[in-house]
């Protein structure tokens, strides 16, 4: 059976239009010096037999973040597939330009691999706003659907015509 993971996306628009994310940079020592395809939105695995994909995008945005997710009306993006083969349902939310990363929870693993020594690392070392162009060129390659969603969706509730088709 496939990993299923629940994400949210917040989303705001600067003050000439530009569609921006807030997107994660996943943490630990496999991920220090990744800039490009080291970005993900917030998101978790969770059992889809038990538990409800929002509350769980909800709840891994606050773990990874540190902060409340935003409030508001969410937008449900669809469900993608990851290369890894994980299924990802995958929400969006309009949010403040307050919004800002406090804290990750964290993991444990073998640092240096081969060592016998174990160490923590925060699960995200960093999150910020970016226009979804730039985005695309740093969330992992599998989640870049995942913004031409959210731009798609955007402009079919909106008619807005200034987001890029090909973020």
């Amino acid at each position: 059976m496939a990993r299923t993971s629940a994400g949210l996306l917040p989303y705001r628009f600067d003050d000439d239009g530009t569609l921006l994310v807030f997107i994660a940079h996943m943490g630990g020592p496999l991920w220090a010096r990744r800039d490009a395809g080291g970005w993900s939105l917030a998101k978790g695995e969770y059992d889809a037999g038990t538990q409800q994909p929002k509350q769980v995008a909800a709840t891994e945005f606050a773990e990874e973040i540190g902060v409340a997710a935003p409030s508001g009306p969410w937008l449900e993006l669809g469900v993608f597939w990851m290369p890894s083969g994980k299924r990802v349902t995958t929400y969006a939310v309009h949010a403040p330009a307050t919004l800002a990363f406090v804290a990750s929870n964290t993991f444990e693993m073998e640092w240096p691999r081969g060592s016998g020594r174990r160490q923590q690392f925060p699960e995200i070392d960093a999150a910020r706003w970016f226009p979804i162009e730039v985005a695309a060129t740093k969330v992992v390659a599998g989640q870049v659907p995942i913004l031409h969603a959210l731009t798609e969706r955007l402009r079919d509730a909106d008619g807005d015509t200034r987001l890029s088709p090909t973020c």
